[in-house]
C-alpha cells in the first residue's frame, strides 16, 4: 500500500516539476529569446536588445531553464552580454553550441571575428559560422559570406556561398546583401545585375544600410534597372541616415558632380549646387 502511494505521489509531482521548468523558459523567452533564433518557436517573438530593466530578470529565469533547453542557454549568453559579462556569455554560448545551438555559434564566431572577450581568430570564427550554415542559420551564411568579402577578399568556397546564400536570401536581408553583392560581382557564378537589383531592393525594403546604398548606385547607373537619379539620390539619403559612409560620399558627389583639376591632374575645387 505504502509502494503505492508513493507511485501516485511520483506520478503526481512529475507534471508539477515539468511545468515548473516550462514556466522558466517562458519567461526566459519573454525577455531575451532572439528573434533571429531558428529554435525559437513560432508564437515566440524575441526581443532584438534586452532591456536593461530585464537583464536581471533574463539571468535569473534562462539560467533556471538552460539545463534543459539550449534555447535558454543561448539566451543566457544574450542575458549575461547584455550585463556585459563577457566571461560569462561567451562561457553559456560555448554550453549552447555544444548541444547544437546554430545561433550560439554564430555568436561565438563573431567574439573570435572581432576579437572581443577572446583573442582574434578569423579560422575559429570561420569554422564556427560554416557550421552554424550547414544548420541553415541565416546568419551563420551571410557571416561566412561576410568574412570572406571583408578587405576585398572572397569565401574560400564562392560557389559554396552562394549556394547557401540563395537558401537563406528568402527570409534574411542581410543574406539577401551578401548574395547581391556576389551576383553583382559575377562571384561563384556568372554576373547578374538583374538578379543582384532585386536582392537589393528586397533588403533596402527592410531598411539595409548596405543594400540602400547599392539601390541607390544601381538606379544612378542604370544597372540591372531603369535609371532614376531622383530615386538613387532617395536611396542614398535613407542609407546615409542609418550611417553608411559610402552613401554619404555618394551624396556629395550628387551635390558637387564636376571637378576642377590642374595640368597634374590634381582636384582644385568642385563645382556645387
Amino acid at each position: 500500500m505504502r509502494t503505492c502511494l508513493l507511485a501516485i505521489l511520483v506520478t503526481l509531482a512529475a507534471p508539477v516539476a515539468a511545468h515548473a521548468q516550462s514556466a522558466d523558459l517562458v519567461l526566459c523567452d519573454r525577455v531575451a529569446a532572439d528573434p533571429s533564433d531558428p529554435d525559437k518557436p513560432a508564437d515566440v517573438k524575441g526581443v532584438p536588445e534586452i532591456a536593461a530593466a530585464d537583464v536581471a530578470t533574463a539571468i535569473k529565469f534562462c539560467k533556471q531553464a538552460a539545463s534543459a533547453s539550449r534555447r535558454a542557454m543561448f539566451a543566457l549568453g544574450r542575458a549575461y552580454a547584455a550585463n556585459r559579462q563577457t566571461a560569462e556569455a561567451l562561457a553559456a554560448w560555448r554550453k549552447a553550441a555544444d548541444k547544437g545551438s546554430s545561433a550560439a555559434m554564430v555568436e561565438l564566431g563573431v567574439a573570435y571575428g572581432t576579437g572581443a572577450g577572446v583573442a582574434k581568430d578569423e579560422t575559429q570564427a570561420r569554422k564556427l559560422f560554416e557550421k552554424a550554415a550547414q544548420s541553415g542559420n541565416p546568419r551563420g551564411v551571410s557571416n561566412l559570406a561576410a568574412l570572406g568579402s571583408a578587405g576585398g577578399g572572397a569565401p574560400a568556397d564562392p560557389a559554396q556561398a552562394r549556394t547557401l546564400l540563395g537558401k537563406a536570401a528568402e527570409t534574411n536581408a542581410e543574406a539577401q546583401y551578401q548574395l547581391g553583392l556576389m551576383l553583382s560581382n559575377g562571384s561563384g557564378g556568372e554576373q547578374d545585375d538583374v538578379a543582384a537589383r532585386a536582392l537589393f531592393e528586397k533588403a533596402a525594403a527592410q531598411n539595409h544600410p548596405g543594400a540602400l546604398e547599392r539601390m541607390g548606385a544601381f538606379a544612378e547607373g542604370g544597372r540591372g534597372g531603369p535609371k532614376d537619379k531622383d530615386a538613387a539620390k532617395a536611396y542614398y539619403e535613407r542609407a546615409a541616415a542609418l550611417g553608411d559612409e559610402d552613401a554619404k560620399k555618394a551624396l556629395e558627389r550628387l551635390r558637387c558632380p564636376y571637378a576642377i583639376k590642374d595640368k597634374q591632374g590634381k582636384l582644385v575645387t568642385t563645382l556645387c549646387f
